[in-house]
């Protein structure tokens, strides 16, 4: 009986483990600028993430928004996931021109006639994907 209550209970820790690693998410998208020059996907690993403009020639590719799923996802992974995005487009680099809380959605619950609205916060981060010339 205890081997049995030692095994679910390894299973429960391996499953809340899972879980919360599951819950780690960063959603991506990017906008290519109207105009900008197209170039073929870029080595994720080689892109820069980068807190102002650089002062090196470069042309403005798109944006690229990153929506992490909770507070507690690692800046490591919010930029690694900026990092893929932007290499879509081509960029070298990826400079962050907006990260703040703000309203992502809402949550509608009751009926018809008595219905309540509550918002739905949450990280957005924005950056500039550029390419050196």
């Amino acid at each position: 009986m205890t081997t049995l209550l030692n095994f679910i209970s390894g299973l429960l820790v391996i499953a809340m483990l899972l879980l919360s690693a599951g819950c780690q998410t960063v959603d991506t998208t990017h906008t290519q600028d109207i105009g900008s020059p197209t170039y073929p996907p870029s080595d994720p690993a080689q892109v820069q993430i980068l807190r102002k403009e650089p002062t090196r020639p470069h042309v403005r590719l798109g944006e690229v928004r990153a929506e992490p799923s909770s507070e507690s996802v690692d800046v490591a992974k919010i930029e690694e996931a900026l990092r893929q995005e932007a290499a879509k487009l081509g960029a070298d680099a990826a400079v962050v021109v907006y990260d703040r809380t703000q309203v992502t959605g809402a949550w509608v619950t009751g009926s018809w006639r008595n219905r309540s609205v509550q918002e739905i916060e949450g990280r957005v981060v924005v950056a500039v994907a550029i390419k050196y010339q």
